[in-house]
């Protein structure tokens, strides 16, 4: 009888599953980071009041693995329903993250999500592409603040009391592509619940635009209001990749990285006062080159911010294709002369 039972359970969900196109799908990597900058050190006290510096590691190991659970039906009619939500563990974590999800719908190349969705500036096709290494970082990505499909659960703020504000998070996206075209434009309310008090609980709206032409010209563009809920906070941002050959590519990224702000407290009136940060423009001259299963980056960016020790950063990166994985290696200087490498492998399913 328990096996019948358990036999015909599993018959039902598999249908279910059937049904629902239940799919997986992420990626899993793994890598030595290296970085020759100024260390968190940590400091660590007994119950007898003594106390020591632990000197942190330049270099450390740090792994990452992700599964995204994809659900969708489709009807009569041809529209297509879902919903994702996320798994992730980061090396580091006390335990396995789940992401507020995102449900969906698209038909004839029209996509709409709203929840934890994804934004349309975050979303804009050249914003990343001069990233390098195993991590896929760059110092010529932006440097601004605004919202993004969010791995590790929804951003928080709190009032002078203490009290939640971000209690009722709420993204709406939207893409239309067609041929070569694509547009996007998304709102995201930190919270729907109740009207803006505070500098950082405004309405983000961002709008971005993607176009190939005869498969060697790629433009991209963006622009972003209130970045991260912060007021005052628009950025911008235009891109264009060409395909010199057919195996190797060459882009300029021009960034306006906003002014994220900060409550700054005086002591000697007792109130707090909104300041705004210029983070300046980033300017970023990128390229790869593919022969066979290796693939050669390169970048170099421009950043004006005052607190920067120089103006400029670098980075070069090379991948091998293992054909379902690749390995992947990197070396990085920022704009205070640091350095960053790092060297793995990631597969992704």
């Amino acid at each position: 009888m328990k096996k019948a039972l358990i036999a015909s359970t599993a018959l039902v969900l598999t249908a279910g599953v059937a049904a629902a196109d239940v799919t997986i799908s992420g990626y899993g990597r793994t890598g030595l980071n290296y970085y020759d900058g100024p260390q968190a050190d940590r400091v660590t006290s007994d119950e007898f009041g003594n106390s020591w510096t632990q000197e942190a590691n330049k270099t450390t190991i740090q792994s990452r693995l992700r599964l995204n659970i994809d659900a969708s039906t489709s009807t009569d009619t041809g529209i297509d329903f879902g919903g994702r939500i996320r798994l992730q563990w980061d090396q580091g974590d006390e335990e396995t993250t789940v992401a507020p999800g995102y449900l969906y719908m698209s038909t004839s190349g029209l996509r709409m999500e709203v929840g934890n969705s994804n934004t349309a500036f975050d979303s804009a096709g050249l914003l990343f592409a001069s990233e390098v290494g195993i991590f896929d970082r760059s110092f010529g990505n932006s440097r601004g603040n605004f919202f993004a499909y969010n791995t590790d659960g929804y951003p928080s703020a709190s009032n002078f009391d203490g009290d939640d504000l971000l209690n009722d998070y709420l993204g709406i996206f939207a893409s239309y592509s067609i041929d070569n075209l694509t547009l996007r434009g998304s709102i995201v309310n930190p919270d729907q619940r109740y009207s803006p008090s505070f500098n950082f609980s405004k309405k983000e709206v961002g709008i971005s635009v993607d176009y190939t032409w005869n498969d060697r010209l790629e433009l991209s563009a963006a622009y972003v209001s209130n970045g991260a809920g912060l007021d005052g906070n628009d950025q911008w941002f235009v891109g264009a990749r060409y395909a010199v050959m057919d195996n190797a590519r060459i882009g300029l990224n021009y960034i306006d990285n906003g002014e994220p702000g900060e409550y700054v407290y005086d002591a000697g009136t007792n109130t707090y006062s909104w300041d705004q940060d210029d983070l300046d423009k980033t300017v970023v001259l990128y390229g790869d080159y593919t022969m066979n299963e290796w693939n050669f980056e390169a970048y170099i960016a421009n950043n004006g911010d005052d607190a920067n020790e120089r103006d400029n950063a670098f980075g070069l990166g090379v991948n091998y294709d293992l054909g379902g994985a690749r390995v992947s290696g990197g070396i990085q200087s920022d704009y205070n002369k640091d350095t960053l490498a790092d060297f793995g492998v990631r597969f992704d399913f």
